[in-house]
């Protein structure tokens, strides 16, 4: 049997690993518990309590060789009991024989045939159980002293080796019953910690989404008006403070959505202090920043009556946000066209720009190229479908279509 400690991950207590076998709760070969000492102890006051009242019962057939045999085989046989967890089929080797001439090895001949019932696999236990029947019609063959009493003792222990092979068999049988009890335990506990680590990876996989649908589109208009000033060292102190002040103000919006995100992602926030979700209704005003940061943007939105906060409606927000931050720092200065329209069935969402001629530097924002990846996750999540592609005509094409919820 396998261990249901160390292999199963299910370390018992103390008091419970002594009241249980030690096979049990550390596999085959392990040393005795608490429990396996007195169940030993038990065992061997049996068999012996058996043997000697067998060998009370015969007394009279045996002579002074015969009886001072049978005393050394009952001795042996009694001893053999403390090493039939580890060798039962050798015990049983021995003992079984030694039964057959020995009354005081009588008791230790049942002891045995129940524990081959117990540990024994099915070819043992058969030859076993014959080898005990020939045993017992040979015991019967030595010490009946008439008919009727070589009858009576084989039917005797033929009712006494069935009891004992029925009792086996059900101790086996609970063992194994609770074996698997404690094997379905252990793998309900693994299981429970495996959906506990995934839901922990897809949570931090979703923070890392939230970040960059979040900080990305800020953090460009921070570094597009960084570069304005970086490049015009000579502008008039107007245009250098107005811009400064965009930057400034780019840089607190980020930082108050950087919190919103940690705010809705920690358990146990209060719903009522958390910033109302983006939503459809918030497409106007996210094109307008990005016009205001210098992005020139033809935009065309229908959107229905209803815009209020659901999930259609936050993953169409961050589609045109990573739309408009993907043209902003590998197409800047060009036109792009956002066009959102909403029919019965889904909403649908696209944004053209024509792809720069000379491909601009990479940027050193972190995580960049890895927006339409996440940006894809996301539609799939909702259902939707997400399609983007450098057309012949040399226009970069975005487009999601995006079902409504049901």
């Amino acid at each position: 049997m396998a261990s249901l400690g160390v292999n199963h991950g299910l370390e018992p207590a103390r008091w419970q690993r002594r009241m249980l076998p030690g096979s049990m709760v550390d596999g085959p070969g392990a040393e005795r518990s608490v429990r396996d000492w007195i169940v030993d102890g038990l065992v061997t006051l049996v068999a012996l309590g058996l043997g000697l009242i067998a060998l009370h019962d015969t007394w009279h057939a045996h002579g002074p060789m015969s009886r001072a045999l049978d005393i050394v085989l009952g001795v042996a046989s009694l001893a053999a009991l403390w090493d039939r967890r580890r060798h039962p089929v050798g015990v049983a080797a021995f003992v079984v024989p030694a039964s057959a001439i020995s009354s005081l090895a009588g008791g230790a001949g049942l002891v045995v045939l129940f524990n081959a019932a117990i540990r024994c696999n099915r070819r043992d236990l058969i030859w076993i159980t014959l080898a005990s029947v020939a045993g017992s019609l040979v015991y019967s063959l030595l010490y009946a002293t008439s008919g009727p009493d070589l009858r009576d003792n084989f039917v005797v222990g033929i009712l006494l080796f069935g009891f004992a092979i029925g009792w086996g068999l059900f101790v086996r049988v609970r063992r194994d019953l609770i074996e698997s009890l404690h094997e379905r335990a252990a793998r309900l506990e693994n299981e429970g910690r495996l959906r506990a680590e995934q839901a922990r990876s897809a949570e931090r996989e979703r923070i890392a989404r939230e970040m960059h649908d979040v900080l990305a589109h800020r953090l460009s208009l921070l570094s597009l008006h960084a570069g304005a000033l970086e490049f015009r060292p000579g502008a008039p102190p107007e245009e250098i403070a107005a811009t400064a002040a965009v930057v400034r103000e780019a840089a607190a919006a980020a930082l108050e959505e950087l919190r919103d995100v940690v705010g809705v992602l920690r358990e146990g926030t209060d719903s009522d202090t958390r910033r109302p979700q983006t939503t459809l209704a918030d497409l106007p005003t996210l094109i307008e920043e990005s016009r205001a940061a210098g992005t020139r943007i033809e935009a065309e939105l229908d959107l229905p009556e209803e815009s209020g906060a659901t999930s259609v409606g936050r993953t169409a927000y961050r589609v045109v946000q990573e739309g408009l931050t993907n043209a902003r720092k590998h197409a800047p200065g060009v036109l792009v066209r956002v066009k959102v329209t909403a029919s019965e069935e889904a909403l649908r969402i696209e944004i053209r720009n024509p792809a720069p001629l000379v491909r601009p530097p990479a940027p050193a924002l972190p995580g960049a190229g890895s927006g339409l990846v996440g940006l894809r996750e996301r539609v799939g999540l909702a259902d939707g479908e997400l399609r983007h592609e450098l057309a012949p005509g040399g226009e970069f094409i975005l487009e999601a279509t995006l079902p409504w919820e049901r």
